[in-house]
This record gives C-alpha cells, structure tokens and sequence, in this order.
C-alpha cells in the first residue's frame, strides 16, 4: 500500500505550504526558558567552599584509612560512609600530564597548555584532581625540562576577593624546587 493512499484513508484536511504562507492555518512560535540550577551535593559542595576559602579539602574513610580528594561522602574501595573532613596541603606531585595546543572548546593555541594529573600531599596515593600547570615555559622544549611524572607542584590561588567557589580558584599548579 502506498503512503499516498493510506493518508486517504484519514479524515481530515491537509495543510498545504501555501496555507501557512497566506496565513490560512495559524502558526505561533515560543521559545522556553531553561533556567536551572545544578546542585553539587554535599561533599563537592564543601569542597567548592574550602576552594572560596583557598583550602583543599577531602574525605576520610575509618574504614579502609583512605583520604580522597575529590572528597566522596561513599568509599568505593571499602563500600561504606566517608567518616570525616580533612584539610590538606595545596601542594603534590605531577601523577601525569599532557603538552596541549587546543583549548579546552577545541580551538587552536598558539603556546602550549599542561593540563595534569596532580596527586596532593596528604591524600592517599592515586588520589588528585586534575589542573593546570604554569609557569613552565612556552614551548614542548622548555615545558619537558622542567616538568617531568613526580615533579612536586604548588596552587597559585586567586587573590580571596576574586575566589567564588570554583576549581578555577587554583589559577594553574607551579613547579617547586626540589
């Protein structure tokens, strides 16, 4: 059975495309607002804040004695409730890293950025968030002779009037001297 001959088969009149151009058949257009808010949850929450504050926080389990940062209000390693906040060091070494020429919305850069992996003092092992590195030279040349897995690494933090409560309160990680 063709299309054609089913449609015949409805009651009814079909619009033509002259009918909505002579304004024969009304059309109305609206555009919805999509305003939302995205909550954080507790834990993200409170480490949001410590960030405002210029502290790092994280999360310790009693069970298993991990301290993770992220903080999680759950152990996925030992299946149980994050016991309590702990504040941890702003430094931590380089886990791993990468020498990038695009941008985070894939545009093009002309010197290159280090987004890392930075594992941070006091956290159990494995356990960091990722960043920025800075301060370590505008070239694949330059950036390789002072950033190396392990290199031990500072935040550089926004000036307290300027935080709002964001992981972009670090501005980037900075090598230090060992």
């Amino acid at each position: 059975m063709s299309m054609s001959s089913m449609s015949l088969n409805f009651r009814g009149t079909p619009l033509r495309e002259d009918d909505l151009r002579t304004g024969k058949a009304l059309t109305t257009e609206w555009r919805g607002r999509i305003d939302y808010n995205w909550d954080a949850g507790v834990a993200i929450g409170q480490f949001l804040e410590g960030l405002k504050a210029g502290k790092l926080l994280g999360r310790k389990c009693r069970g298993c004695g991990r301290i993770m940062i992220p903080p999680r209000m759950f152990c996925e390693k030992c299946f149980r409730r994050s016991d309590e906040w702990v504040e941890l060091k702003d430094t931590g070494r380089v886990n791993t890293f990468s020498i990038s020429y695009v941008n985070w919305d894939a545009s093009r850069r002309t010197t290159p950025q280090v987004p890392a992996v930075i594992e941070i003092d006091g956290a159990s092992p494995g356990m960091g968030i990722m960043h920025l590195l800075g301060e370590v030279g505008d070239s694949v040349d330059e950036i390789l002779k002072r950033v190396r897995i392990g290199s031990r690494v500072q935040a550089v933090w926004k000036p307290p009037q300027e935080r709002e409560g964001a992981i972009t309160d670090i501005r980037y990680f900075r090598p230090l001297s060992e």
